[in-house]
Formats: structure tokens, C-alpha cells, sequence
């Protein structure tokens, strides 16, 4: 690791949420060559001096910078270095002039006096008691920012967390970590428990503290919730706890028990939750039922006519299946619908809304993420919106307005891709579903289970509590896809069918060599299938890589494509990122406050900092 001295010339970008810096140092008093240095401070100002610890690298667009992973404020000791370091911004009350008489006042004594003696400042022309005070508080936040950033820096905490940390608690931060911590990993995004669990080692505690172990059995349970599960076994608790914490299994169990005695988790027979999702999943197993029992009285129609209709319009037959759905939904007031790709659920759905239309119902349609409303919108006609939209999220108080106070003003919702959604978010769902609602549930319960904790569609099927109507059946228009036929057969277990007709869309091209198999995945996309099927590459083709390394894994891909398909794309500078005008981004974070989450694919342009939906 190397160490370079420099004083802050320029800021270039600074975040100020985790503390994130871009900027111009001059290193050995020359002024006129500056270097680049990035990394997390907890606060930065002009005229400041550094001694910098980290490595060189050489960023492809902007060349050479020093980026630091530890720093140190050092002290000015010449006259102009004290002018410079008090007119930075640091000290509130202090400018270039206020600062340039008070280094003539008190000379090399100007740190001595604001270390121990602000009162004398009143000796300073032009500097009143009022103005005393206001620099006082500033200097005083100034000298606390450092004590917490040496403290947290003198436990090998990196400067990018000791920064977290400090624009957590602020000027508390040793108070509360001294008093526990764990609270970290609840309290702090990105610190996680073996993250902590190394901080209270260097603070002394000991590895069989109670709260330590407490701290990683919550721990194992929230790895376990971003694996998708809502809840653990004691056993698998104990076991897991005694070999990631090292300690002797009683104290894990003992550990356990006073969690569950402080409701901290909720244990049913040999099943250990954390509070979150046991409410949650209780929630939605209660409204559901709630909702089942609600007499349904849609029967002033006449049904086979109706889907005679609807096979006359279409041009469609239904399967047997299908207009068990159409019948299954005047009797119920809630129905799962499931079948895999190609099975008619599109269509059923269609018959389903114009039953709904004819009895002058009001339908709401929603689906997870926007890709899939979007989708309900093209196939049906009809509007559909996000789950969070339809609940009117508020980024202020970080809720839902739609809830049991606030109910969804509806007589029916139907619901697409339900085995993406969550269990806390069909929790908040399920709240704002008045009694008497019509809910109809949609999905492949063969697909991936949702990325957060639960898997609904395919708990609430196996239930055998809700009328569930599968469709199985692969109409003859889809008989042809062997993108359908081949997502059936992997899913009985048989292998895919790889050779196929020209006129069909699957096919399996085999290359041993990476470098050739990037050549002709960038070949695909950007030639032979936008001329063959007359699609566009950027908005209708994506590609899936297994790994993010080598020649055909995603980073070397995603590079490539840019560069054939937006090379003359107008750069735009964010933060230590670069994008190009009509880039296509995808977000990887749940953002609610402008509703952008986590998958969504968007057109990066300049005008909006959300971009054009895909």
C-alpha cells in the first residue's frame, strides 16, 4: 500500500450519503499538477491537507488515480497553509477575509487559540461575541467528526464504513458502539454481522457475550430471508449458530431462548422467525381465508353463452380447463389460475375481465415489477399498474396509503406473476384488499420463486385451501415454439429439443472457444437476429450469462455490445461512473422513492434521471 500528502485543491463529486470523494490534490506544493484521488471521507474541505494511503489505478477514461482506502487530516503549519485550511468552508462564520486577520492576529499560535481559547477571537477586528459562538459550535463539530473518525480508524475499521457509521450516529457514534456494536447490522446499509462482529472484537468483547451470539442467530435468519426463506428449524438455528460464532451449542440455545422470551423471534414447535415475516406470513394466511369466505353472488349471467362469445371473437376454442376458470370464478371470490408458457392464461384472463366488464364490475389489473404490467397492458388492452403504484408507495413516510384504513376502491384485482412477489410485500397487498373483493391470482408456479422470503403461489396452491384451475394444455398456435415446448420438457425432466426447423425460435449453437462464443453473441444481436426477425436489438434482446469474469461472461459482453451498438452515444459523467446517451441500464437496487426497482431495464437518457422504460 503506498501513502502520498496532498492539500484538497478541488472537489470533483462528493456523496454525501456514504461519503464518497472525487478530487484534485497538490502533492510537494506544486499547485499546477494535481492529482486525482477517490475514496469515502467523512468530510472534505478546500485547503485541507491529507497523508492518503492506498494504490494507483489507472481508470480507462480519466487516466491515472490514487485511490485511497485510509486518510489522515494533518495539520497546516504555514501561514498560508492556516489562511487556506480556515476559508475552506470548514469553519461557518469564517471567510477569506475573517480567516486572512485572524492568521495576522495570532500568527503560527492561530490553531493553539481555536484549540483552547476561542474567546480570544474577539480580539480579531470585525469579530463580535455573536460570531464567536457560530464559530465556536462550527469548530467544535469539526473536532468531533475527527475524534469519532481516529476512534473508529484505531479499531481497523476501513474509512468507507467509519464514515456509514459516522453519518449514522454522528458525534454518538462511540457512545453507541462502546454500548453495542451489533446495532450495526441493523442500523448501518452494508455492514453486516461479520463485519461487526469484528468491530466488537476489537473492542474487547468477548466471543461467548450474550449478545453476540444473539446478534448471529439474527444474522443467520436474515441470510436465510435473502435466500428466500421466511423461516428456520431450531436445530438448523443451533447448529449453524454454533459453527459460525465458534462457541459451544447450549450457549446458542440459551442465546435462542432469550430472544424468544423478549419476542425478538417467534418459535412454533421446532420453527424460529423473525418477527417480520411471521406477521406477514400469518397476515396472508388469515385475509386469504377471510376473503374465501365472503359469499360470492355472480350468477345473473349466462355463462356458456358468454364464452361462446368470447370463443366467436378470438377465434378460439377454450379448453375444458379453461371454462372451468370462467365457472370456478362465480363461485369463489378467490381463484388461482397457474399453467406453464404457451397454456392459455393470457386468454383465460381476457375471458375473465370481460365477464367482469359485462356485470359492470371495476377491475384493477397489477403485477410486480413494470416489465410484467406492461406486458398485461399490451396482451389484454387494458391498463395495468406495478403493485407499489397501485398501493400509492410514499417515499416520505417510507409506507404504503393504501392499507386497512385505506382500502383499494375496487370490485375485482387480478393479479399477474404472482410467484415473483414476496411475502411482506403481499402482506401489504392483502391489507389494503377490502372484504368482498374479487382476487384472482395468476402464475407459473414452475418459475423461480420470488427474490425476497417466500415462495406464495406455490404455498398457497399446496395449501388446497384456495380453488386453484391449472392449465396444462399447449394450444396448437404455441405447439410450434420450441421455446414452449422446451420450457415443458425441462420442466417433466426430459431433455430439450436442440434441432428444430430454420422457421422456429430456438437454437442451440455450440462454442467451445469463449473469445468466439462473445464473437458470435455479439454477432446475433446486432446482426443476424434484428435482420431476421425485424426486432431491435437494444429494447427486444437480452442475454444471460452464468458468470461476470472471462471473455463471455457478462462484464466482456456488456462492454462489447456497448461498443457496437452505442459507440457515438454522448458521454454523461455520474459520480465515478460514465454512461452514453441511450445506453440500456439495469437497475439493481430497489429504489422506492422514484419507484424504479430492482431488474428493471431502462434507456439511460439525459433528460430524466430514471431513463425510458423497456
Amino acid at each position: 500500500m503506498e501513502s502520498i500528502t496532498g492539500t484538497i485543491e478541488k472537489i470533483v463529486y462528493r456523496n454525501e450519503e456514504n461519503g464518497y470523494v472525487i478530487a484534485k490534490i497538490s502533492v510537494d506544493k506544486n499547485e499546477e499538477k494535481l492529482v486525482t484521488i477517490v475514496g469515502n471521507m467523512a468530510s472534505i474541505n478546500i485547503g485541507e491537507t491529507c497523508e492518503l494511503k492506498g494504490e494507483w489505478v489507472n481508470n480507462p477514461k480519466y487516466g491515472w488515480q490514487f485511490s485511497f482506502s485510509d486518510y489522515q487530516l494533518i495539520l497546516p503549519t504555514s501561514l498560508l497553509g492556516l489562511k487556506r485550511y480556515l476559508s475552506s468552508g470548514l469553519i461557518k462564520g469564517v471567510g477569506p477575509a475573517t480567516a486572512d486577520r485572524i492568521v495576522k492576529q495570532f500568527g503560527d499560535k492561530t490553531l493553539e487559540v481555536l484549540e483552547n481559547d476561542l474567546q480570544r477571537l474577539t480580539e480579531v477586528e470585525g469579530i463580535a461575541e455573536k460570531r464567536v459562538e457560530m464559530i465556536s459550535k462550527s469548530w467544535e463539530e469539526h473536532k468531533e467528526i475527527k475524534r469519532v473518525m481516529i476512534f473508529l480508524q484505531s479499531y481497523q475499521i476501513t474509512t468507507g464504513y467509519a464514515v456509514k457509521i459516522y453519518k449514522t450516529y454522528g458525534n454518538k457514534a462511540i457512545e453507541k458502539l462502546k454500548e453495542n456494536p451489533y446495532r450495526l447490522v441493523d442500523d448501518v446499509f452494508g455492514i453486516g454481522f461479520k463485519i461487526a462482529d469484528r468491530i466488537a472484537q476489537n473492542l474487547g468483547i468477548e466471543s461467548t457475550s450474550p449478545t453476540r451470539i444473539k446478534a448471529g442467530i439474527k444474522y443467520i435468519l436474515n441470510e436465510l430471508a435473502n435466500q428466500g426463506h421466511c423461516y428456520a428449524l431450531n436445530d438448523e438455528i443451533i447448529n449453524r449458530g454454533s459453527e459460525l460464532l465458534e462457541v459451544e451449542e447450549p450457549l446458542v440455545e440459551k442465546a435462542l431462548s432469550i430472544l424468544r422470551n423478549n419476542r425478538e423471534v417467534i418459535v412454533e414447535e421446532d420453527r424460529v422467525w423473525l418477527p417480520l415475516y411471521y406477521f406477514a406470513e400469518l397476515g396472508v394466511s388469515k385475509k386469504l381465508i377471510e376473503l374465501l369466505k365472503f359469499p360470492q353472488q355472480l350468477i345473473n349471467i349466462d355463462v356458456q353463452k358468454k364464452i361462446k362469445y368470447l370463443e366467436k371473437k378470438y377465434r378460439f376454442s377454450f379448453a375444458e380447463e379453461q371454462k372451468d376458470a370462467i365457472n370456478k370464478v362465480l363461485l369463489n371470490r378467490v381463484l388461482v389460475l397457474t399453467g406453464g408458457p404457451g397454456t392459455g392464461k393470457t386468454t383465460t384472463t381476457l375471458g375473465l375481465i370481460e365477464l367482469f366488464e359485462e356485470l359492470k364490475l371495476k377491475i384493477v389489473l397489477a403485477a410486480p415489477t413494470g416489465r410484467a404490467a406492461k406486458k398485461i397492458n399490451e396482451t389484454t388492452g387494458r391498463k395495468a399498474k406495478t403493485i407499489h403504484r397501485l398501493l400509492e408507495y410514499s417515499p416520505k413516510r417510507g409506507t404504503f396509503i393504501k392499507n386497512s384504513e385505506n382500502p383499494i376502491k375496487t370490485d375485482v384485482i387480478i393479479l399477474d406473476e404472482v410467484s415473483m412477489i414476496d411475502i411482506l410485500l403481499m402482506n401489504s397487498l392483502l391489507k389494503a384488499v377490502s372484504p368482498g373483493t374479487i382476487l384472482i391470482l395468476i402464475g407459473d408456479v414452475d418459475q423461480l420463486p420470488s427474490v425476497g422470503p417466500g415462495n406464495i403461489l406455490k404455498d398457497i396452491i399446496d395449501s388446497e385451501t384456495i380453488p386453484v384451475v391449472r392449465l396444462i394444455r399447449i394450444f396448437r398456435q404455441d405447439q410450434r415454439s420450441l421455446i414452449i415446448v422446451n420450457a415443458h420438457r425441462v420442466n417433466e425432466g426430459k431433455y430439450p429439443v436442440i434441432k428444430g426447423e430454420r422457421e422456429r425460435d430456438f437454437y442451440f449453437i455450440e462454442e467451445e472457444d469463449p473469445q468466439v462464443a462473445a464473437q458470435k453473441i455479439i454477432d446475433l444481436c446486432t446482426v443476424r437476429l434484428p435482420s431476421k426477425y425485424k426486432i431491435d436489438p437494444v429494447g427486444d434482446i437480452q442475454v444471460l450469462s452464468p458468470m461476470y469474469k472471462g471473455e463471455a461472461g457478462a462484464d466482456n459482453l456488456n462492454y462489447s455490445l456497448r461498443e457496437a451498438l452505442n459507440s457515438k452515444g454522448k458521454q454523461i459523467k455520474y459520480g465515478n461512473h460514465s454512461f452514453r446517451v441511450d445506453d440500456k441500464v439495469m437497475q439493481i437496487k430497489n429504489n422506492y422513492d422514484k419507484e424504479v426497482f430492482n431488474g428493471v431495464f431502462r434507456i439511460f437518457n439525459k433528460s430524466s434521471s430514471l431513463g425510458t422504460v423497456l
